[in-house]
């Protein structure tokens, strides 16, 4: 286990035993000090107070962050973890921990928090506008890689223990929960600008002009996010391909809006805007049940059982390391996995303890 915080005691020892409990029982893979949690007692100025909650309000909009806390000087981690984890943290400088968290997170790594009592060191002098500068080019190097794939989380991806969600049920397809909720996600988010595109296009063309242009751009988007966020997909590898796939998912989308269209105008000639949308909005709930099977049976059809046999490796793996000979059960305090010496990456700069003035 590896852990550390602020030498200055921002916050008290007697916090350190709730820290590494959850982590010393196998619960929880890291596990954080929060200041900003409600039960946390802080004591510090109100412009680092705002700087703080501002820092994480930007995790939360921009990385999708659900911590409360990224820079408290108040952190532990499982040895394994840190083996696999560490390795993949970039930074040097303060948004260390920061990216630290981020990847566990994304990971589905479980972070247990711990509110602390915190008393602030008047006499820090961290540089306020540089800091705040390089933690948001931080925010933008990841965000970046998140988005692009190149970040390679399988690594990561539950290999430590039994995760009860890579038991196989009787009767329940791998992921089918999980893949359900993201791609009504991204089906809200694409309808939405679906009928956005179409009004916009019936003010200068007709009603199956419109409909073909708004559903093949609403067509590219949605596959692409259904790729990324509800199969998992991550890199270009065989995405043209998907597109294709999607763009044959799209034609019979196509068919049946584009009928029901022409349904209605031999129906009703002169049907009203917005007995139209009724009518596409209908056909369109069909097309998308419809392109959920498709895609999870044909476009990705592989991919949760790769998502399992790449976990299931991935779990052996850390079991036999955990279990080599020749690998040290636990290291010196201070020092990772691996007989590597730790360095704290802003021990060069914390001369005054500034670290806590975070």
């Amino acid at each position: 286990m590896l852990a550390y915080m602020d030498v200055d005691l921002s916050t008290d020892l007697n916090a350190l035993l709730p820290l590494v409990a959850p982590l010393i029982s196998g619960h929880s893979d890291l596990a954080i000090g929060s200041r900003l949690s409600r039960s946390a007692r802080v004591v510090r100025g109100p412009k680092r107070e705002f700087i703080s909650r501002m820092y994480n309000l930007i995790l939360r909009g921009s990385l999708a962050a659900r911590f409360s806390d990224a820079q408290c000087g108040f952190k532990a981690v499982r040895g394994d973890v840190a083996a696999r984890l560490l390795p993949m943290v970039e930074d040097t400088g303060w948004f260390f921990d920061t990216e630290m968290l981020v990847l566990a997170e994304r990971a589905g790594l479980r972070i247990h928090e711990v509110p602390v009592d915190w008393i602030d060191d008047p006499d820090s002098t961290v540089h306020l506008v540089r800091t705040a500068a390089d933690d948001l080019k931080g925010v933008w190097r990841v965000g970046r890689a998140l988005a692009t794939g190149r970040l390679p989380l399988d690594r990561l991806a539950r290999p430590f223990g039994d995760d009860p969600r890579d038991r196989e049920l009787n009767g329940v397809p791998g992921g089918l929960a999980r893949q359900l909720v993201g791609f009504c996600v991204v089906g809200a988010l694409s309808t939405l600008l679906y009928l956005g595109l179409y009004s916009l296009f019936r003010l200068g063309v007709g009603p199956q002009l419109s409909n073909g242009v708004a559903l093949l751009v609403s067509a590219v988007g949605n596959t692409a996010a259904n790729r990324r966020l509800t199969f998992g997909v991550r890199g270009r590898d065989r995405a043209v391909r998907h597109q294709a796939q999607g763009l044959v998912v799209f034609a019979i989308g196509l068919a049946l809006t584009s009928g029901s269209l022409a349904a209605l105008g031999t129906a009703t000639p002169d049907a009203s805007h917005g007995t139209e949308l009724a009518v596409l909005v209908a056909a369109n709930l069909a097309a998308t049940v419809l392109r959920f099977l498709l895609l999870r049976g044909w476009v990705f059809p592989d991919q949760t059982q790769t998502q399992t046999q790449t976990q299931t490796q991935a779990q052996t793996q850390a079991q036999a390391q955990t279990h080599a000979p020749d690998e040290a059960p636990d290291e010196a305090p201070g020092r990772p996995p691996g007989g590597m010496p730790y360095h704290h990456p802003n021990d060069d700069e914390r001369d005054d303890c500034t670290r806590s003035t975070r």
